[in-house]
């Protein structure tokens, strides 16, 4: 069960989440051709898959929480299992830098942490640490994904592309 105290944080991180995601279509549509045109680079796909399944992530999870008596943890591990595989998949195959090998790594740690604490947090649901290290996990979240939609705008993707290798 997730304590009232956290109404606010979770109502706030869903609705920051869902307007995040309206401006990261906003910032795909002024480059459509580049992340999901014929000629597009892997790396663009990548930069605005592996930020839309951070967002979305953060978004399911807050929203999620905000139903009366629920088990967040239920959620969470599903969110963090889909996160995993969509981030594994999106990079497979990719010859990125080491900033977006690093990008990727801590995607990676943010959503293992977060099936980590959501298993604990269906195994104790009155435990509302878990509740609090879910929170501070929703922050890396989004700041990972915030991170990847920036360098999507910005045009990295492409500018790897034009130096011989996706992002």
């Amino acid at each position: 069960m997730v304590p009232g105290v956290f109404t606010g944080y979770f109502a706030a991180a869903a609705g920051g989440a869902g307007v995040l995601i309206g401006l990261l279509f906003v910032a795909i549509s002024l480059r459509p051709e580049t992340v999901f045109g014929d000629n597009a680079a892997p790396g663009g796909r990548a930069l605005a898959g592996s930020a839309f399944t951070g967002l979305a992530n953060a978004f399911f999870v807050a929203l999620t929480a905000l139903i009366p008596r629920i088990n967040l943890g239920v959620t969470a591990v599903l969110m963090a299992l889909i996160s995993v595989y969509s981030i594994i998949k999106l990079h497979r195959g990719l010859r990125g830098r080491d900033s977006q090998r690093v990008a990727m790594a801590f995607s990676l740690a943010v959503y293992l942490g977060q099936l980590a604490v959501a298993v604990a947090l269906i195994a104790r649901p009155r435990d509302h640490i878990f509740v609090y290290d879910l929170a501070y996990l929703l922050v890396g979240s989004l700041a990972a994904a915030l991170t990847r939609a920036w360098a999507l705008l910005q045009g990295k993707h492409t500018a790897a592309s034009l130096d011989g290798g996706p992002v």
